[in-house]
């Protein structure tokens, strides 16, 4: 299990760009991250294996067009539990605070990839510790 992307935005609703580390902040997300704040979802996850599943020749997906903040391998995302606690690289912690949301309108990413898998796949957490998270970096569930 471990993190395959790491990706933010200015701006919600947007696709986010790649970047190759963060800075995770206590209870409030990734720095300079549109979705950090004082809320449930300051970072988002998504499985690399439900973005290639969607992906076809025709239209290539990348990460960060569901505007994810973590694409990972090794995890079914939906199939956690909220209140599960989540360690990321060396030093950071999150707890799963939802999974899968409600799109009240057609964004951004919808429009560009004809679909958004974010609201039945996506899963989101608060940041109980943070740390510097870089990709290839180990997850780990904690019980």
């Amino acid at each position: 299990m471990k993190i395959v992307s790491i990706a933010i935005s200015k701006k919600k609703g947007t696709t986010k760009k790649c970047t190759d580390q963060a800075v995770l902040v206590k209870n409030h997300g990734i720095k300079d991250d549109a979705h950090a704040g004082d809320w449930h979802r300051q970072l988002s996850f998504l499985a690399a294996e439900s973005i290639e599943k969607v992906s076809t020749e025709e239209f290539k997906l990348n990460f960060g067009d569901f505007a994810e903040n973590l694409a990972t391998t090794g995890i079914d995302w939906k199939s956690q539990r909220v209140g599960q606690r989540v360690s990321l690289g060396e030093d950071a912690l999150v707890e799963i605070t939802q999974i899968g949301k409600e799109c009240h309108k057609k964004c951004a990413i919808y429009y560009r990839t004809g679909d958004c898998i974010m609201p039945r796949e996506g899963v989101f957490a608060k940041i109980l510790k943070g740390g510097i998270i870089r990709v290839g970096d180990g997850i780990a569930l904690i019980d």
